[in-house]
């Protein structure tokens, strides 16, 4: 083998050929046992009951946004952490620290109006809206 395309087409015929020789096996060998069940596109072959639009709440939405966020977050100040000391002998504490305090102060400028909006508040209660009221 002193082509290395060989190797690489050969790898290519492999990657190809054992998922389609997979699904013909699989064709020839599965029982076929046709039910009205079977054929209907939902459900998995149980029989359909109800509708299938639900109401979600969009709290769930905004949890899972704001999770996501704040997950970027972390992951983009890590890295910083770490080269942070580096960073600060090379170009200085104000050119260091400054671009990640700004960065931070606007996720928490965020945070502040995703809480005066009631995002984070995840359920509501009868009784803090009872309070709520009495107190005004």
């Amino acid at each position: 083998m002193s082509n290395p395309w060989i190797a690489i087409g050969a790898l290519g015929v492999v990657a190809v050929g054992i998922p389609l020789g997979m699904m013909a096996l699989s064709a020839l060998l599965r029982p076929t046992v046709p039910e009205q069940g079977k054929t209907a596109t939902y459900e998995s072959g149980e029989v359909p009951t109800g509708t299938t639009r639900i109401r979600f709440n969009i709290q769930y939405y905004m949890v899972a946004l704001l999770f996501v966020i704040f997950d970027i977050e972390t992951v983009l100040i890590f890295p910083w952490t770490v080269i942070y000391r580096d960073a600060v002998s090379q170009a200085g504490l104000a050119q260091a620290l400054v671009p990640m305090l700004v960065f931070i102060g606007i996720l928490l400028v965020g945070l502040v109006w995703a809480w005066r909006n009631d995002a984070v508040r995840w359920v509501r209660s009868a009784r803090t809206d009872r309070q709520q009221v009495d107190n005004t």
